[in-house]
């Protein structure tokens, strides 16, 4: 398996706060713009799309409150593990996020995705903290923007 750590970003939000937005896997489709909605599918525990012929399915293996979410792959093209870590930052306001993900990727993957792989890690922390502070976060592609919702 290949493994992969995101920086930590300091997230402007409570621990628990920050955990209860991620431990219900509903709350990524809420965030979706339409046009992909009929694409997931969600509930508790599990979440499934389709991209681009593709069916990917994760489920949350492990709650630990306000500390830590571990999500696997259950019906994806390539077995996954991705551990959300929430640490209490010294500002009870505000969390220190981090992303973990293993992949048991072959050696063609490995070369074509790895360095993106961290990156998109990196990326989405960056996001996380732009939006906590009310910022937009860089690079937002087409059809996430607020504008795309109104």
């Amino acid at each position: 398996m290949a493994h992969y750590e995101s920086k930590c970003g300091l997230v402007s939000r409570p621990q628990s706060e920050l955990y209860m937005g991620f431990v219900d896997m509903r709350n990524f489709t809420r965030m979706l713009p339409a046009e992909y909605q009929n694409s997931v599918t969600a509930d508790y525990d599990n979440l499934n799309a389709s991209v681009q012929g593709f069916n990917i399915g994760v489920m949350v293996d492990e709650r630990r409150p306000y500390d830590r979410i571990r999500i696997i792959s259950s019906n994806s093209p390539v077995e996954f593990c991705i551990l959300l870590h929430f640490d209490q930052a010294p500002d009870s306001s505000k969390t220190n996020f981090s992303i973990e993900l293993d992949a048991n990727l072959n050696l063609m993957m490995k070369a074509m995705l790895g360095g993106k792989i961290k990156d998109a890690l990196d990326k989405i922390v960056d996001g996380l903290v732009a939006a906590s502070e009310g910022r937009m976060p860089e690079g937002m592609p087409s059809g996430f923007r607020p504008e795309d919702f109104r």
